[in-house]
């Protein structure tokens, strides 16, 4: 009986296939076969993932720049802290929120400052 694909590759992440791990890694060497998430919702879990990981604003960049490209919003910016806000806690999402702003152009702080 053949594997159904996922479950394929649920069984060679568990044992932490290193082949698979590379592939997986490295973003430019998925093919469409690998990708089962259009470009603005894997880039909008990368930004989620980035505010759960409490990045600093540099790793937002790329992530944002992603998102925009795909079509995404201050809004669905936002969204995605909101979404998260309950698995991640406030701390996290206070952390997050000048950070994600002003990898989208939009300073949170100066703007804090001038009212």
């Amino acid at each position: 009986m053949t594997a159904h694909p996922a479950e394929e590759t649920f069984r060679r992440l568990a044992i932490g296939d290193q082949a698979l791990l590379a592939r997986i890694a490295d973003p430019s060497a998925a093919t469409d076969g690998d990708r089962a998430l259009d470009d603005l919702t894997a880039a909008l879990l990368r930004i989620g993932a980035l505010v759960a990981l409490d990045a600093p604003e540099s790793s937002y960049r790329s992530a944002v720049d992603a998102a925009e490209r795909a079509g995404a919003r201050l809004d669905d910016l936002l969204a995605v802290l909101l979404a998260v806000a309950g698995s991640v806690g406030s701390a996290r999402i206070v952390s997050a929120a000048p950070r994600l702003a002003m990898a989208a152009g939009y300073d949170v702080e100066a703007d804090l400052e001038r009212r």
